[in-house]
Protein backbone atom coordinates (compact mmCIF):
# COMPACT_ATOMS: atom_id res chain seq x y z
CA UNK A 1 0.00 0.00 0.00
CA UNK A 2 0.72 3.55 -0.88
CA UNK A 3 1.40 6.57 2.08
CA UNK A 4 1.77 10.35 1.18
CA UNK A 5 3.04 13.09 3.09
CA UNK A 6 1.99 16.44 2.52
CA UNK A 7 4.98 18.67 2.89
CA UNK A 8 3.99 22.32 4.20
CA UNK A 9 5.75 25.17 5.82
CA UNK A 10 4.08 24.17 9.05
CA UNK A 11 5.40 20.64 8.90
CA UNK A 12 4.54 17.21 7.61
CA UNK A 13 1.62 15.08 7.64
CA UNK A 14 1.55 11.70 6.59
CA UNK A 15 -1.63 9.70 5.49
CA UNK A 16 -2.83 6.63 5.49
CA UNK A 17 -5.47 5.08 3.33
CA UNK A 18 -8.39 2.91 3.37
CA UNK A 19 -8.43 1.11 0.04
CA UNK A 20 -11.35 -1.00 1.59
CA UNK A 21 -13.79 1.80 1.98
CA UNK A 22 -12.80 4.03 -0.97
CA UNK A 23 -10.78 2.29 -3.39
CA UNK A 24 -11.79 5.01 -5.74
CA UNK A 25 -10.80 7.84 -3.76
CA UNK A 26 -7.73 6.38 -2.62
CA UNK A 27 -6.66 5.54 -6.41
CA UNK A 28 -7.24 9.04 -7.52
CA UNK A 29 -5.92 11.07 -4.68
CA UNK A 30 -2.56 8.91 -4.54
CA UNK A 31 -2.73 9.42 -9.02
CA UNK A 32 -3.07 13.10 -8.47
CA UNK A 33 -0.25 13.12 -5.65
CA UNK A 34 2.22 11.04 -7.99
CA UNK A 35 1.89 13.09 -11.34
CA UNK A 36 2.68 16.56 -8.88
CA UNK A 37 -1.14 17.64 -8.98
CA UNK A 38 -1.06 19.26 -5.62
CA UNK A 39 2.61 20.41 -5.44
CA UNK A 40 2.04 24.07 -5.03
CA UNK A 41 -1.82 24.51 -4.42
CA UNK A 42 -3.25 25.93 -0.75
CA UNK A 43 -5.28 25.21 2.14
CA UNK A 44 -7.82 27.48 1.29
CA UNK A 45 -10.28 27.15 3.80
CA UNK A 46 -9.55 26.78 7.69
CA UNK A 47 -12.06 26.05 10.23
CA UNK A 48 -10.49 25.82 13.56
CA UNK A 49 -11.98 22.69 15.57
CA UNK A 50 -13.92 21.38 11.95
CA UNK A 51 -11.35 21.34 8.66
CA UNK A 52 -8.93 22.35 6.69
CA UNK A 53 -9.54 21.87 2.99
CA UNK A 54 -6.84 22.11 -0.13
CA UNK A 55 -6.11 20.53 -3.38
CA UNK A 56 -7.92 23.08 -5.32
CA UNK A 57 -6.05 24.09 -8.30
CA UNK A 58 -8.09 27.57 -8.48
CA UNK A 59 -7.38 28.25 -4.80
CA UNK A 60 -10.79 29.47 -3.90
CA UNK A 61 -12.45 26.20 -3.40
CA UNK A 62 -14.39 26.23 -6.92
CA UNK A 63 -11.89 24.32 -9.01
CA UNK A 64 -11.75 20.96 -10.44
CA UNK A 65 -9.28 17.62 -10.82
CA UNK A 66 -9.47 15.89 -14.54
CA UNK A 67 -11.91 13.36 -13.10
CA UNK A 68 -15.53 12.95 -11.16
CA UNK A 69 -15.72 10.42 -8.64
CA UNK A 70 -18.84 8.45 -7.39
CA UNK A 71 -19.29 8.31 -3.87
CA UNK A 72 -17.90 6.14 -1.25
CA UNK A 73 -19.94 6.46 1.68
CA UNK A 74 -19.10 4.31 4.46
CA UNK A 75 -19.63 3.91 7.89
CA UNK A 76 -15.90 5.68 8.91
CA UNK A 77 -16.44 8.70 10.96
CA UNK A 78 -15.56 11.92 10.85
CA UNK A 79 -13.08 12.88 13.55
CA UNK A 80 -9.91 14.26 14.31
CA UNK A 81 -7.43 13.39 11.15
CA UNK A 82 -9.91 11.95 9.21
CA UNK A 83 -9.16 12.40 5.47
CA UNK A 84 -11.98 12.90 3.26
CA UNK A 85 -13.14 14.33 -0.37
CA UNK A 86 -15.03 17.48 -0.71
CA UNK A 87 -17.52 17.79 -2.80
CA UNK A 88 -21.04 19.88 -4.23
CA UNK A 89 -24.02 19.52 -4.15
CA UNK A 90 -24.06 16.26 -5.74
CA UNK A 91 -22.51 13.59 -3.89
CA UNK A 92 -20.86 12.48 -7.12
CA UNK A 93 -19.03 15.46 -7.99
CA UNK A 94 -15.66 14.95 -5.64
CA UNK A 95 -12.77 15.63 -7.72
CA UNK A 96 -9.28 16.70 -6.52
CA UNK A 97 -10.08 18.84 -3.30
CA UNK A 98 -10.10 16.93 0.38
CA UNK A 99 -10.38 17.89 3.57
CA UNK A 100 -9.08 17.31 7.05
CA UNK A 101 -10.79 17.03 10.50
CA UNK A 102 -9.46 19.07 12.70
CA UNK A 103 -12.04 17.59 15.48
CA UNK A 104 -15.32 15.66 15.71
CA UNK A 105 -18.05 16.24 12.69
CA UNK A 106 -19.87 13.37 12.35
CA UNK A 107 -22.60 15.07 10.90
CA UNK A 108 -20.31 14.53 7.59
CA UNK A 109 -20.39 10.57 8.13
CA UNK A 110 -22.28 8.42 5.71
CA UNK A 111 -22.58 11.80 3.12
CA UNK A 112 -18.65 12.38 2.35
CA UNK A 113 -16.49 10.10 1.01
CA UNK A 114 -13.55 9.56 4.00
CA UNK A 115 -10.35 7.50 2.59
CA UNK A 116 -7.89 7.71 5.03
CA UNK A 117 -6.74 9.62 8.21
CA UNK A 118 -3.31 11.20 9.47
CA UNK A 119 -0.75 8.21 10.18
CA UNK A 120 0.76 9.51 13.73
CA UNK A 121 1.08 11.75 15.95
CA UNK A 122 3.84 14.33 14.67
CA UNK A 123 1.02 14.73 11.35
CA UNK A 124 -1.59 15.73 13.94
CA UNK A 125 0.54 18.41 15.60
CA UNK A 126 1.50 19.74 12.49
CA UNK A 127 -2.81 19.50 11.45
CA UNK A 128 -3.24 21.15 14.87
CA UNK A 129 -0.81 23.70 13.53
CA UNK A 130 -2.83 24.55 10.39
CA UNK A 131 -6.20 24.85 11.85
CA UNK A 132 -4.89 27.90 14.39
CA UNK A 133 -3.80 30.26 11.36
CA UNK A 134 -5.93 32.98 11.45
CA UNK A 135 -8.36 33.43 8.45
CA UNK A 136 -10.10 36.53 7.01
CA UNK A 137 -13.77 36.21 9.02
CA UNK A 138 -13.01 32.81 12.09
CA UNK A 139 -16.45 34.12 13.51
CA UNK A 140 -18.27 32.64 11.06
CA UNK A 141 -16.56 30.22 9.11
CA UNK A 142 -18.43 32.25 5.94
CA UNK A 143 -14.62 33.68 4.69
CA UNK A 144 -12.38 31.12 6.02
CA UNK A 145 -9.41 31.68 3.98
CA UNK A 146 -6.32 32.14 5.80
CA UNK A 147 -5.26 35.40 5.82
CA UNK A 148 -1.79 34.48 4.60
CA UNK A 149 -1.18 31.46 1.78
CA UNK A 150 -1.07 27.69 3.56
CA UNK A 151 0.62 25.70 0.47
CA UNK A 152 1.55 22.65 0.07
CA UNK A 153 4.90 22.46 -1.19
CA UNK A 154 4.86 19.19 -2.32
CA UNK A 155 3.59 15.74 -1.57
CA UNK A 156 5.46 12.84 -1.83
CA UNK A 157 4.23 8.84 -2.28
CA UNK A 158 6.15 5.88 -0.86
CA UNK A 159 5.27 2.42 -0.44
CA UNK A 160 4.75 1.67 3.49
CA UNK A 161 6.35 -1.44 5.29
Amino acid sequence: MKTVTIHTDFGEMNLAFSPEQAPGHVENFIELAESGFYDGLAFHRIIDGFMIQGGCPRGDGTGDGPRRLKAEFSETPHVLGTLSMARSQDPDSASCQFFICLGDATFLDGKYTAFGRIADEASVETLQKIGKVPVRDPGTGENSSPLEPIKITKMTVAESA
